[in-house]
């Protein structure tokens, strides 16, 4: 079947986010994304990834005008791949190939020969690879999609690139006595001081938090320095849904050393706001927001020469005690840990964590 292929642009904007409303109409797991959230990715004037690039979206119709499918594809001056995101079809190859092609022809035009997919237009903590396993309680800002996504990727020739996991832990399944004795040699060391994190210093740990990053993520491929503006931004609106005593930095003599990031999980609120964080989605949100029984820790980053001194156990341990005073919150979902970082999946392992969740970032030639 041909189906029409247009640039969602001006009104076709408004297609381009109701697609999903049409995929997932029948997926009681479905969660929307939060309306603002996917415009703020196509607004040039609030991503800072248009700043040295270009995203283009495209919506396919049938043969009765209606919206069956959506894909965006975008790149950067400074990257050797393009990207291919926010893709929402139904179950047909053809459809798939159909939108699949615009993007990579609008991408090779530009010069680009190989396209990552299905991934976001700015930080991966966002909106990034393909769910081929867990397909069950989404997370605030996480890729779902139905599972013969898989499929249609593969028949358009995608391959996978690198696979990131998402792992689950419960008081009952935590490791505590192992944890809380190796804890208590980096307690005792007075080279390390931990600190949660204090909103009336967020300038402070914002300067931390950046040192630490940049330190510890510049030995990565796809490590882009980290500014301290954006941060400061994101930092004051975590607030809401980031609990101060959740989120821990370690010292050494003094000096940033690593950090422990996590917020609520608040897509349990968002279920219930269809995606709009309007007046009643906020009366929603504050309505709901105390049954919320699950965190999600977003990054955890240590630098280098302090890697494998306890310190990650230590902040793991911090964490833990500021946890249980907090009886509504029974698990922690620890995210995003990639198939590159073996270092990290063996802690989360050793401390009683399960896999839940598993993404792919997926390649092609073009």
């Amino acid at each position: 079947m041909k189906f029409r292929i247009e640039i969602a642009n001006g009104e076709r904007a408004q297609d381009f986010l109701d697609v999903p409303k049409r995929v997932y109409a029948n997926d009681q797991e479905y969660i929307p994304h939060i309306i603002q959230d996917i415009k703020n990715v196509f607004d040039a004037a609030l991503n800072p990834f248009c700043k040295n690039g270009e995203i283009q979206r495209w919506v396919a119709y049938d043969e009765n005008n209606q919206a069956v499918g959506r894909v965006a594809a975008g790149y950067q001056n400074d990257e050797d791949m393009g990207r291919i995101g926010f893709f929402e079809a139904w179950n047909d190859p053809s459809l798939a190939s159909q939108l699949l092609t615009a993007a990579e022809q609008w991408l090779k035009e530009k010069g680009y020969s190989t396209v990552q997919g299905p991934v976001n237009f700015g930080s991966r903590d966002s909106f990034w690879g393909l769910l081929v396993e867990g397909f069950k309680r989404p997370s605030y800002r996480e890729n779902y999609n139905p599972k013969y996504y898989k499929s249609l990727f593969e028949a358009a020739g995608y391959q996978e690139d690198f696979k990131q996991t998402t792992s689950e832990i419960t008081r009952e399944t935590f490791n505590f006595e192992r944890f809380s004795r190796l804890a208590s040699r980096v307690f005792a060391n007075e080279d390390y001081t931990f600190k949660h994190l204090d909103y009336g210093k967020v300038d402070q740990f914002a300067d931390d938090f950046v040192h630490i990053y940049n330190t510890a993520w510049k030995q990565h491929d796809f490590y882009k320095p980290l500014k301290k503006e954006a941060l400061l931004k994101d930092m004051k609106k975590m607030k809401a849904i980031a609990p101060a005593e959740l989120n821990w930095f370690v010292y050494a003599n003094g000096e940033p050393a690593g950090f422990y990031i996590n917020v609520l999980d608040v897509n349990q609120v968002f279920k219930h706001v269809n995606g709009k964080l309007n007046l009643w989605g906020k009366l929603k949100f504050l309505y709901y927001k105390p049954k919320i029984d699950r965190v999600r820790g977003i990054v955890f980053g240590v630098i280098p020469q302090f890697q494998n001194k306890g310190l990650e156990t230590g902040m793991i341990m911090k964490y833990y005690e500021e946890l249980i005073k907090m009886p509504t919150l029974k698990s922690s979902e620890l995210s995003w840990i990639g198939d590159f970082n073996p270092k990290m999946q063996s802690l989360f392992n050793s401390l009683g964590a399960e896999t839940s969740k598993v993404h792919l970032t997926m390649k092609k030639e073009i």
